[in-house]
């Protein structure tokens, strides 16, 4: 091929834009189906891309975990593999429905009507700041279309963002967790669970959330310090003889006391066990308890029990049988009608003190009412401790009770929870010890996975209630449609056998107003992308997957709901490797996060460095391991653009040897080079067998310097001459190690091999074939002698304070016999390459430039 385009001076500026629209332009990445179904399964590496969600903006994490799936990617492609290498996008949650409404300054109100001339207040920035009150109402089939309508922006931003990272997604394989084919999947699903027993919904305490207003699953709560106080308080024994005191953090729980407990070895209340005492305020009699959970040494030793306080109080309540007097309302105030135990007029008015109060001004009114009743002992004494958050969420979560969707996961199911373990198993984890991850989760889990949302943009929970003849909800007559209607919306559509003047009216139906939790979808993306239960021969051809790629925070949510999909479901493993990326570090080592304030975005380090480089800095790092990013100073972003740039030139340099038509490797130098060479091959192979980016890449780069900075000076002077008898040798030479480490390289530096590799070849760099070993007969050993004999005449010259182009008259060398040998071998490059007239050798224990004379600047 002609080097005619070859430019004069090559720079890593614009390759992104250009390769980019050349790979959509060739279907570079497409998946090919006809060539999958002529290899079948095994010829096909399918990955279930982590699906982002569709609010906000990408941030540095993304670049770094979705680069090290985009490196094996590139690798199997070349190793002759049909890649099915879709991308998801998670829309539905509530970080989507936040940033609509700070986005547009609107807020759902179901209770309004469709309004199809809708404008929205302003449009544009976070708006964080803004409160509920200032947001105007909108009807939920508005507040959707302004979800539908951002997300689709977002995704496009996402999409060219991901594209100038050079991912080699194939973008005609992608999906949306609101889709119709998505919500018909999911709901698909949730019936299949209905239909075995595994879905169930009732009525029981919940994490909440008051400000999104919705329950929060065990795998989405934070834990956070957060400052608190111990108040000393006097319950009354039934029998006048004195009082008990505990000392609690939720004083404005006192109306929703159900009962003491402490533990059953604790001798200092062993003789109330069985007792009743009576609660400050409210005079309600309850229980004297036992239970190993109390702790004796926190606080007094003996707790109040409150329905409900924290989820001890949820594990107490249920295993001690104790009744529920719920206080707190879904909105985190205290509700206007007390307790039906709550029966004096002074307990009642006092409960009034209360009701309506947000639960920081009923503890403070709480407190001041057991000063002056005499109940509150001492001061509170502040100390911190860890509450539950949602984790996208502002203020500790409450305990409600409401009527809600589960899916058994294990948490009270020995046989299924053991399923999920061995599952694990079945799974190569890269690295292996984020599986102890998974198998801590698993085992620790204290209930079933709470699916079911009171939010508004998301997949409908397909079922119906039938009303009795009250108008009641039945709970146990649940409507469920047939899987050929869905998708379905039970607030819009009709179940089976009713009509639609039957909705809301006694004997009639009432539709299910919920939707499922965001990872109750994303759960399914195996299924999702790949065609399960709607395309028969993709799913065959690509399930299980090979690879899940994710991060370590979401093993607990993300990865362990896919496997639990699979146990259900009876159809195993939902991949073969889980590959897990570390986090990302500030330079303070902080994790980077949105709740910090220190997230990197991506596209100004993108657009200053360079995709490569920046692509050089996550495949620098290990699976499983943190990175720490500094944004003002990113050394190995630097680095890695210099590895670009020496790239380009060095690809330019080799170029200009022609190779001629018989050219054979007849140098034994050259011969060593190669035989590195392969040996780098191998090690490289190995790497990216095992999910070890980075070694590839550090094996890769290492040989990459050697090759420049000495073999290339070593046989320029020799490929340069066409009369030298070793001329075709070198070029020859050089060309094959152009195209061997272009194609190493090319998985990290997707756009800088690319261009060179077009210089000299047809087709992609990302399509051709992994390089095989050459296997010539060289000596590695040749090429390792001579670089270092080359290194110490440099060194010499440097330390002589003369250019590397004097002269030498003569050079000593002292060094073991076999290595003066193989220096023999390739003298003649080294003279050149060094300007040395004569060598003498010397024995030595290891290879050292010992003398060197320099010709003089007026010799001759």
């Amino acid at each position: 091929m002609s080097n005619a385009h070859i430019p004069d001076k090559p720079a890593l500026e614009g390759l992104e834009q250009k390769w980019d629209a050349a790979w959509h332009e060739r279907g570079t990445y497409l998946f090919d189906r006809a060539r999958a179904a002529a290899t079948g399964r095994a010829g096909v590496y399918s990955v279930d891309t982590p699906p982002p969600t569709a609010s906000g903006s990408l941030h540095i994490g993304h670049v770094f975990s979705f680069t090290h799936t985009d490196l094996k990617v590139r690798f199997e492609r070349m190793r002759g593999k049909t890649v099915f290498y879709p991308m998801g996008w998670d829309d539905n949650g509530l970080p989507t429905e936040r940033r609509v409404q700070n986005y547009y300054g609107v807020r759902c109100d179901p209770s309004l009507p469709y309004d199809p001339d809708f404008v929205p207040p302003h449009e544009g920035g976070d708006n964080k700041s803004s409160r509920a009150a200032d947001q105007k109402p909108i009807s939920r089939r508005n507040f959707i279309e302004l979800c539908e309508k951002l997300t689709v922006e977002d995704e496009k931003h996402f999409e060219a963002l991901f594209r100038q990272l050079g991912l080699s997604v194939d973008w005609t394989q992608t999906y949306r967790t609101i889709s119709d084919d998505t919500m018909r999947t999911s709901q698909l699903s949730f019936l299949r669970n209905l239909e075995r027993g595994e879905a169930y919904h009732a009525y029981a305490p919940t994490m909440w959330d008051i400000d999104f207003r919705t329950p929060i699953a065990q795998a989405e709560l934070e834990d956070r310090e957060q400052p608190a106080a111990y108040h000393r308080i006097a319950f009354h024994k039934a029998d006048g003889t004195g009082d008990v005191h505990i000392e609690t953090t939720r004083p404005e729980l006192l109306a929703a006391c159900v009962a003491l407990v402490a533990h059953p070895d604790d001798e200092r209340y062993q003789p109330l066990f069985g007792s009743t005492v009576r609660t400050p305020l409210f005079d309600v009699e309850v229980p004297v308890l036992s239970h190993p959970l109390a702790q004796p040494d926190k606080g007094s030793g003996i707790a109040m029990i409150c329905t409900f306080g924290d989820v001890t109080d949820i594990v107490w309540w249920r295993e001690l049988d104790l009744p529920n007097r719920t206080i707190l309302g879904q909105d985190g105030r205290v509700i206007a009608d007390p307790p039906e135990a709550i029966t004096t007029d002074a307990a009642k008015a006092a409960y009034a003190e209360l009701a309506g109060k947000t639960v920081f001004s009923a503890k403070k009114r709480v407190a001041e009412l057991l000063r002056e009743s005499g109940e509150l002992i001492g001061d509170p004494k502040p100390f911190t401790h860890v509450v539950k958050f949602y984790e996208k969420g502002d203020r500790p979560l409450e305990i409600v009770s409401t009527r809600q969707w589960y899916i058994r996961n294990g948490a009270r199911d020995e046989q299924l929870r053991d399923r999920l373990i061995a599952m694990g198993r079945e799974v190569a984890w890269h690295p292996d010890f984020m599986r102890v991850r998974y198998e801590n989760w698993t085992n620790g889990l204290t209930g079933d996975w709470l699916v079911s949302r009171q939010r508004f943009f998301g997949v409908p929970i397909p079922v119906w209630y039938a009303l009795d003849e009250n108008g009641e909800r039945d709970y146990d007559r649940v409507l469920a449609p047939d899987a050929a209607s869905l998708p379905v919306d039970p607030t819009i559509d009709v179940p089976p056998g009713y009509s639609a003047e039957q909705r809301g009216v006694p004997g009639g139906f009432e539709g299910e107003k919920d939707i499922f939790d965001t990872w109750a979808t994303s759960s399914l993306t195996p299924r999702l992308a790949g065609g399960w239960e709607r395309d028969e021969q993709l799913w065959g051809l690509v399930a299980p997957f090979d690879l899940r790629p994710q991060g370590q925070e979401i093993i607990r949510t993300w990865l362990f709901s896919t496997m639990l999909r699979g146990a259900l479901e009876g159809d195993g493993i939902p991949w073969t490797d889980a590959a897990i990326s570390g986090y990302i570090l500030d330079p303070d080592r902080k994790k980077m996060s949105k709740s910090k304030g220190n997230v990197v975005t991506p596209a100004d380090i993108l657009d200053q460095h360079g995709t490569d480089a920046v692509r050089y800095w996550a495949a620098s790092s290990r699976l499983g391991a943190d990175a720490a990013f500094d944004v003002n100073n990113p050394t190995q972003v630097k680095i890695g653009r210099r590895l670009a740039i020496k790239v380009l030139n060095a690809a330019k340099f080799v170029l200009s040897f022609p190779v001629p038509e018989d050219a054979r490797i007849t140098h034994a130098l050259d011969a060593s080079m190669l035989a590195t060479l392969d040996d780098v091959v191998r090690e490289a192979t190995r790497a990216f067998d095992a999910y070890d980016h980075a070694r590839a890449l550090e094996v890769t780069e290492a040989f990459f310097w050697t090759f420049c900075d000495d073999y290339l000076e070593l046989v320029k002077e020799r490929a340069y001459d066409r009369t030298d008898v070793g001329q075709a040798s070198a070029a020859l030479a050089l060309r094959l190690a152009l195209s061997t480490l272009l194609r190493l390289l090319a998985p990290v530096l997707a756009f800088a091999t690319e261009e060179a590799w077009s210089w000299f070849n047809d087709g992609s760099v990302h399509n051709a074939e992994w390089p095989a070993t050459l296997d010539l007969d060289g000596d590695p050993g040749i090429l390792t002698a001579v670089s270092a004999a080359l290194i110490g005449v440099r060194r010499a010259k440097t330390e002589a304070k003369v250019s590397q182009k004097t002269p030498v008259s003569s050079l000593t060398i002292a060094a073991p016999g076999a290595t003066i040998e193989a220096l023999r071998l390739a003298e003649g490059d080294l003279r050149a390459v060094g300007r040395v007239e004569q060598i003498v050798y010397a024995d030595g224990d290891e290879l050292a430039v010992t003398d060197i004379a320099l010709v003089s600047a007026d010799a001759g």
